[in-house]
């Protein structure tokens, strides 16, 4: 018997590989589709900072209650960006909408489209993360659209399927008194020269509540500068509706703890400079009195007084005093002779040895877990809940308004400076407070950004000709620190037989057992302080 095997007819399955100019044609994008690209984990957290900063940016602006896209706006924001090292977002926000093909720029948009989505992931947990995160992204979409031309703002309509289109010149002929008296800041030669668009009123009541728009029977007659609010709606929905779908995922997404871990801490992560490690000159600590005075914000200013004066501090004041200074250029060996010769006044060598010593020799790095740790950011420290007789966390928030003020007015600030870092300090906005004592202090002609106390020093320091200032593109973008594999046998085609099958479980059994210990120290890199529990 013979049998004949009937072969199948074969269909090729073509994959469609779309390039990265298909896939995001445009400065300005709705955030509609998510992305399908792969990314890996170090990318994937760079993005997520990178944006965090750009948001932080905008958030800055609108603190100190800049007009959104006024020119004092744009102006600031475009000489942060710069600072920040986020050029390539100064562009995609200031250059035309679409049509470029170079290299620097559809990567640009995709690290735009990319980090998006991820920060999306980290801003469904609560109201007000989302509250948050959906302003400071409008407000973006906003500065983006506004550098678009008439022409680019046609195409984008029509790529993103908005069926409105501008008036013929005999529509606006019919409307064109109404359109003359609702456009305000234009003359009549260049409201000539507008597009207008008719619209039903219920898709931009923020104009008609402004009174921007020539209504007539329902509609709404918007120009090119304010069809931005027709587009802004859309836009604002589909990041509500995305940040409700991200929700679901959540869970999943949590399932790798190393995503898991820097999602939940991201929107409190410190994203500028890194102080760890002190590359300028060695800070001597018989300067440190001088120091404090000039060049110390006020929370270290108020640590160091506290220091010379109780002759100790607990352990928060410690940590947050003891890590500014290794930040700031003092050695680990005057580090040492700094604080035994301030604690040995009130206690013999020997205490000091045993109950003090391992912590800074562990702040720096020599001990214990051997992490070389970071001094803390302002983020970190306005968190910080100070109790009473502890001198550390952030006094413009610890302290109260009539502490502050007399504090304030000790270090010499008149009682107009000191109503003018009280108006940000009421409203909850303690950097911002730092930073005017900076501009105060210095008699600075700009008030610095302050996020961390060692930018507060360092800059302190460049205004006063002791540093100068480094030409950077701003701070490198974090990365994560990347640990080798552990692996039982480099190949296990090499195993046969029952001898090599017991040498192969006893692989996969120190692999767990290193796998565990590796866990357990990573789990208390942090925690391991035997100074802790000594006051």
């Amino acid at each position: 018997m013979e049998f004949h095997l009937k072969k199948r007819p074969r269909h090729d399955v073509k994959v469609e590989v779309l390039s990265l100019e298909s896939k995001y044609p445009h400065n300005v994008m709705l955030y509609h589709y998510p992305p399908t690209d792969d990314v890996h984990i170090e990318e994937f957290e760079e993005l997520a900072l990178e944006r965090l900063r750009l948001l932080r940016i905008l958030d800055r602006a609108s603190t100190k209650n800049l007009r959104l896209l006024s020119d004092e706006w744009k102006e600031y924001v475009s000489a942060e960006l710069t600072r920040e090292g986020l050029r390539n977002y100064l562009r995609l926000c200031s250059v035309g909408g679409g049509g470029s093909k170079n290299d620097s720029d559809i990567q640009t948009r995709r690290r735009d489209y990319l980090s998006h989505f991820i920060l999306r992931l980290a801003y469904c947990r609560s109201e007000d993360l989302t509250r948050w995160f959906v302003a400071r992204e409008m407000e973006l979409f906003r500065y983006k659209f506004a550098a678009l031309s008439s022409s680019e703002v046609k195409q984008f309509l029509e790529s993103n399927g908005f069926e409105i289109h501008p008036l013929t010149e005999a529509q606006k002929d019919e409307v064109k008194d109404g359109l003359y008296e609702s456009t305000v800041g234009q003359s009549v030669s260049k409201i000539e020269l507008l597009d207008f668009y008719k619209v039903p009123f219920t898709q931009v009541l923020d104009l008609v509540r402004g009174r921007r728009c020539y209504l007539k029977a329902g509609f709404a007659y918007v120009n090119t500068l304010d069809l931005v609010s027709i587009v802004g709606t859309r836009q604002q929905d589909e990041i509500e509706q995305g940040l409700q779908a991200a929700k679901g995922l959540v869970e999943e997404v949590e399932g790798d703890e190393r995503i898991s871990r820097m999602l939940k801490a991201l929107h409190n992560s410190y994203t500028g400079k890194d102080y760890t490690v002190c590359r300028d000159a060695a800070i001597p600590i018989e300067s440190l009195d001088q120091l404090s005075k000039t060049s110390m914000p006020l929370c270290m200013r108020m640590c160091h007084e506290y220091i010379r004066a109780q002759h100790h501090v607990k352990h928060g004041g410690r940590m947050q005093y003891g890590l500014f200074l290794k930040g700031i250029g003092v050695t680990l060996e005057d580090s040492l002779r700094f604080w035994r010769e301030e604690f040995t006044k009130k206690m013999d060598a020997d205490k000091f040895a045993r109950s003090y010593e391992y912590n800074i020799y562990h702040n720096y790095g020599k001990k214990g877990s051997m992490v070389n740790y970071t001094p803390y950011s302002c983020a970190k420290i306005i968190k910080e809940m100070a109790a009473p007789g502890d001198c550390h966390g952030c006094p413009y928030k610890s302290m109260d308004p009539g502490s502050l003020k007399t504090k304030l007015a000790s270090y010499g600030l008149s009682a107009s400076a000191i109503d003018e870092v009280m108006f940000f300090v009421s409203r909850g906005h303690y950097q911002i407070g730092c930073g005017k004592y900076f501009q105060l202090t210095h008699s600075a002609s700009v008030e610095p950004t302050i996020n961390h106390p060692n930018h507060y020093f360092e800059e302190s320091q460049i205004l006063m000709g002791n540093r100068q200032k480094r030409t950077t593109n701003g701070p490198a973008p974090a990365k994560a620190r990347v640990r080798p594999d552990i692996k039982g046998c480099a190949d296990r085609s090499m195993l046969m037989g029952d001898d090599d099958d017991e040498l192969w479980r006893i692989a996969e059994t120190q692999e767990r057992a290193m796998q565990s210990q590796k866990a357990i120290s990573e789990a208390f890199d942090d925690d391991l302080d035997l100074t802790e529990i000594e006051y």
